[in-house]
């Protein structure tokens, strides 16, 4: 345990931070999972829906440093493959 107050303030804040970055990666997980099993199911147009909120949840995520944007565009770039391809 930290001695200093600042330290004890800076450990609350990382754990706040790190609760809400596990939220958002976990988000965009079930985001990815269900566009999988809508494609899986050949339901294009849902499939459509969870693929515009998973680009729109790693842009935000890539956006507010949480996932790196390289790693955005590619996922972005692999979903949008597998939807194209799924015609």
């Amino acid at each position: 345990m930290p001695n200093i107050k600042q330290q004890e303030k800076r450990m609350r804040q990382a754990e706040r931070r790190r609760m809400r970055n596990r939220s958002r990666k976990s988000e965009i997980k079930s985001y990815i999972k269900k566009f999988e099993a809508a494609l899986q199911r050949g339901d294009r147009e849902e499939g459509e829906v969870y693929l515009r909120k998973a680009v729109k949840a790693l842009d935000k995520a890539a956006g507010d440093g949480i996932i790196h944007k390289n790693k955005a565009a590619n996922h972005k770039s692999r979903l949008m493959r597998r939807y194209n391809r799924a015609l």
